[in-house]
């Protein structure tokens, strides 16, 4: 297999949520959540909440190919969750999406544990 058969889309997004929001947001995107988890290209589909804005959210994702990149944002839950996320977003999120090397996780080697 040559380098670049192993190419994922790596993607996060930054959302700053209305304050009136924050409590409930991931109950907001629970379903898309869901529905993106269950996609055969999804690698992963996480999301955190910043500790230095609690009105920020921050979405980690990554898909296996081209072709699952593309299923993923022509899938019906994917409008259906945008469209939930909408009302409770104080501005336009900000994305970071690029095709990057590998399939997954890598360990980081500058620190290292060593298991028993």
């Amino acid at each position: 297999m040559r380098w670049y058969d192993l190419l994922m889309y790596f993607i996060v997004v930054k959302y700053q949520v209305k304050p009136e929001f924050v409590d409930t947001f991931f109950e907001r995107t629970a379903e898309f959540t869901a529905s993106t988890r269950a996609e055969p290209g999804n690698l992963w589909f996480d999301w955190y909440r910043s500790v230095e804005d609690a009105n920020e959210f921050v979405l980690i994702e990554a898909f296996a190919d081209d072709e699952a990149a593309a299923a993923h944002v022509n899938a019906e839950h994917f409008a259906k969750g945008l469209e939930a996320m909408r009302p409770a977003l104080a501005s336009t999120p900000k994305i970071v999406s690029r095709k990057v090397e590998g399939s997954g996780w890598d360990e980081m080697g500058e620190l290292k544990i060593e298991e028993n």
